[in-house]
C-alpha cells in the first residue's frame, strides 16, 4: 500500500512511519518541522520520501497516487491547546477536515484519523464506549471530536475513514515527548529520584504504548473495508485503565530509590475509564503487548544507555509547549505558526 503520514518527526509519527515500512507498505511522511530540535536516541530509519510542509499548505497534487492517508500532524495536547484556541481550531479541526476532503476529491480511499480518549472528557463511573457521549474539557479534545464529526458526514462508497480514539500514550521514543504522564514520571524518577505529586491521583487515565497504537494504525490500514468504514475504535485494553496515583507508583517502583509523595486533590476534574472491548474483538490482528510496568522498565533500560542528563530531560524540544514558545520567541515562526523565511 502506497501511504502518505503526516506528522512523521512527531512523538508517535516517526515510529508508525518505521512500522508500516516493516510490514511492506511504501511510506512517504510529511511534516512542518517543528519538533526535530529533539532526538533522545538513534536508530529509527526515517521514511524514503519526505515532504516538509504545514498541513494548512498541503494541495491535491501533494496527495495524488497514495491508496491511504495517516493523519497525526496536529498541535497535539491540551496545554498546547489552550495556549491560543483559535489557532488550535484552525489547524487541527479546519486543517484536518480540508486534508480529509482533498484526500476525498484526489480519489483516496483510506483515511485514518488518530483521535484522543480525551475527548471522553469526565466520564461517569461505568467505562466509556464508542456510543458513549463526549464530553471534552480542552480546545484539544473539543477539535477531536469535531474532526470525527466533519470527517464521518463526508464518507462515502469510495472514501472510507477509520477513527482511533487513543489512550493515553507512553513509551520511548526517538522525538520523545516528557509532557505525557507516564513518561513524564519516569524522566523525574531517573534524574531527581522523586515523584512529587501536586494532586491526590485519584483520577482515571487509560493508557496506551506508543508501539500499541503503530500496530492499531496498520490494523486498520490492513483491515477489509466493511470492517472499518467510518467506525470509531477506542485504542488501549481494559487492563490498562489506571488511577494517576497507580502509574505513579509502578514508576516509582521501576525506578530503585525514588521517593514517591502525594498532594491534595486539585481542579483538574479529568477522569475517564474506557472500555477497549470493540477494537480487541472486532480489528483484525489488534491486541495490546505491553502495559505501564512494562513500559518504566524500558524508561530505566533506555535512560542508563544513554546516560540521560536532567538538561537532556529539560530540553525545550521534548515538551510541545516550550518548544513552540521557543520558534515564537526567537522569531521562527510567527503568531499563526508558519514559519518566517529564513
Amino acid at each position: 500500500m502506497k501511504l502518505l503520514v503526516t506528522g512523521t518527526d512527531g512523538y508517535i509519527g516517526v515510529l508508525l512511519a518505521a512500522a508500516l515500512t516493516e510490514r511492506g507498505h511504501h511510506v512517504t511522511g510529511l511534516d512542518t518541522g517543528f519538533y526535530r530540535d529533539g532526538l533522545l536516541y538513534d536508530g529509527v530509519q526515517p521514511p524514503a520520501q519526505h515532504i516538509q510542509k504545514d498541513i494548512r499548505a498541503i494541495t491535491c497534487d501533494d496527495l495524488r497516487g497514495y491508496d491511504a492517508v495517516v493523519h497525526l500532524a496536529e498541535l497535539s495536547n491540551d496545554p498546547l491547546g489552550q495556549h491560543n484556541p483559535e489557532l488550535t481550531f484552525q489547524i487541527n479541526h479546519v486543517g484536518s477536515l480540508r486534508l480529509a476532503t482533498m484526500c476525498k476529491e484526489v480519489g483516496i480511499t483510506r483515511f485514518v484519523y488518530t483521535s484522543s480518549c480525551s475527548v471522553y472528557g469526565v466520564a461517569s463511573s461505568e467505562r466509556v464506549t464508542e456510543t458513549s457521549p463526549t464530553n471534552p474539557q480542552t480546545a484539544y479534545a473539543n477539535c477531536k471530536v469535531l474532526v470525527e464529526r466533519d470527517v464521518s458526514a463526508i464518507a462515502n462508497d469510495n472514501f472510507s475513514p477509520t477513527f482511533l480514539r487513543n489512550a493515553t500514550a507512553f513509551g520511548a521514543s526517538p522525538r520523545m515527548r516528557f509532557d505525557i504522564v507516564l513518561n513524564n514520571l519516569a524522566g523525574l524518577a531517573w534524574t531527581t529520584k522523586e515523584i512529587k505529586m501536586i494532586s491526590d491521583g485519584t483520577p482515571w487515565r487509560p493508557l496506551v504504548h506508543v508501539l500499541d497504537i503503530c500496530d492499531a494504525v496498520a490494523c486498520a490500514l490492513e483491515a477489509p473495508r466493511q470492517v472499518v468504514h467510518n467506525q470509531v475504535f477506542n485504542v488501549g485494553d481494559n487492563g490498562q485503565n489506571y488511577r494517576v496515583r497507580e502509574i505513579a507508583e509502578i514508576v516509582a517502583e521501576s525506578f530503585p530509590g525514588c521517593r514517591l509523595s502525594f498532594g491534595a486533590n486539585t481542579a483538574d476534574n479529568r477522569s475517564y475509564r474506557v472500555n477497549f472491548d470493540k477494537i480487541n474483538s472486532q480489528l483484525p490482528g489488534f491486541h495490546c503487548q505491553r502495559d505501564a510496568r512494562s513500559g518504566a522498565q524500558e524508561f530505566r533500560a533506555l535512560f542508563e544507555r544513554i546516560q540521560m542528563t536532567r538538561e537532556t530531560f529539560e530540553f525545550r524540544a521534548f515538551t510541545r509547549l516550550k518548544q513552540l514558545e521557543h520558534l515564537l520567541s526567537t522569531a521562527q515562526i510567527d503568531e499563526s505558526f508558519y514559519w518566517r523565511p529564513s
